[in-house]
C-alpha cells in the first residue's frame, strides 16, 4: 500500500506535467495561490502537502478536470494522512521520515557510501555502535528506538516484493572502526551474506582503483513503479535534506553512478574483498 509520502509525491510529479503541458510557470501557479514560488516547488518535489481548495484553483488554472482531476483530489486526500514513522518524531526529523517513506515504496534502489555500511546493511550491534559514538547524549530509550527504526528499514530486503538493490560503498567505509573488532567482523560477514542474496548487489570502490572519479559524499537514487522518469535524488547532511527530481539533476547524478559502478570490483571480487577485510579483525 502506498504510503502519504508517496502518494504526495505522485501528486506533485502530476501538478508539474499539468502545469508544464498549460504552459505556465511556478511563478505564475505561486501568484495564483498568493504564495512564494518556493511553496510551488516543495508541493512538485512532494514534500508538503496541499489544501483542496487550493488543489482546485491550480487544476482550473492548468485547465485539468474531469476523472483525471478526481483522481488528483483523491491522491491529496490520500497524502494528508500521517506516515507510517510519524509515531518516531523524537529520533526520526521530518526531513528523514518523508526519505523512509519513499525508500519503502521505491522499485529501485542505488546508494553509493563513502565512509560507513549503508543503514540497510548494518547488524544491529553496528547501528548500536553508530548511534553511541556519534550522538552520546541520547538516552537509552532514544537509542533503542532509532535501533528499532534502522531495524524496520532493513526488513524491505526480505519482502517478496523487495526493491532492486544496488550498493557501492568506498572501501573507506570497511576499513572504518565503528565498534570493536567483534563488531566489524560481524558487520562484515553480514554485508558479504547479504551481497549473495538475489536482487541485492555490492561493489566496493577500492583504494586501488585506476580512476579519477571519486565522491567524498553520500547520495541514493530511487526509482518507483520502474519508472525512469520517477527518480529522486537523496542527499543527506547533518541537519537537513534534498530531494532532487529535476531532469538535469538526475541525469548528472545517474551519469556519475555509472562511472562509479564502472570504476568499482565486481560483485564477486567485492564480496572477496570484504571477506578479506573482515578476517582482519580476528
Amino acid at each position: 500500500m502506498a504510503t502519504p509520502t508517496i502518494q504526495r509525491r505522485r501528486l506533485g510529479m502530476a501538478l508539474r506535467r499539468a502545469r508544464e503541458e498549460a504552459g505556465k510557470t511556478r511563478d505564475e501557479a505561486a501568484t495564483l495561490l498568493d504564495a512564494a514560488a518556493t511553496k510551488v516547488s516543495r508541493l512538485e518535489l512532494g514534500q508538503s502537502g496541499i489544501r483542496l481548495t487550493d488543489l482546485k484553483l491550480l487544476l482550473d488554472f492548468y485547465g485539468v478536470s474531469g476523472e483525471h482531476a478526481e483522481s488528483l483530489h483523491a491522491l491529496a486526500r490520500a497524502g494528508r494522512q500521517r506516515g507510517r514513522w510519524s509515531g518516531y518524531r523524537n529520533v526520526v526529523p521530518d526531513w528523514f521520515r518523508a526519505y523512509v517513506d519513499l525508500e519503502a515504496d521505491a522499485t529501485e534502489i542505488r546508494w553509493y557510501q563513502a565512509e560507513i555500511i549503508p543503514g540497510l546493511l548494518q547488524t544491529e550491534s553496528y547501528m548500536r555502535a553508530l548511534n553511541t559514538t556519534g550522538l552520546p547524549h541520547e538516552s537509552e530509550e532514544e537509542l533503542d528506538d532509532h535501533v528499532r527504526v534502522r531495524m524496520e528499514r532493513t526488513a524491505i530486503i526480505d519482502r517478496p516484493d523487495a526493491p532492486a538493490l544496488t550498493f557501492i560503498l568506498s572501501e573507506s567505509a570497511l576499513r572504518r572502526n565503528i565498534g570493536d573488532a567483534a563488531i566489524m567482523r560481524n558487520q562484515l560477514q553480514h554485508l558479504a551474506s547479504i551481497a549473495e542474496r538475489p536482487g541485492v548487489e555490492v561493489q566496493v570502490y577500492p583504494f586501488s582503483a585506476q580512476s579519477y572519479e571519486v565522491s567524498t559524499f553520500d547520495f541514493i537514487i530511487l526509482r518507483f513503479d520502474n519508472d525512469p522518469h520517477s527518480d529522486v535524488v537523496y542527499l543527506e547532511n547533518f541537519t537537513d535534506a534534498d530531494y532532487l527530481d529535476r531532469l538535469d539533476a538526475v541525469r548528472a547524478y545517474s551519469g556519475l553512478w555509472n562511472r562509479l559502478q564502472a570504476a568499482a570490483l565486481g560483485p564477486v571480487e567485492s564480496r572477496r574483498l570484504v571477506r578479506r577485510i573482515a578476517d582482519e579483525h580476528r
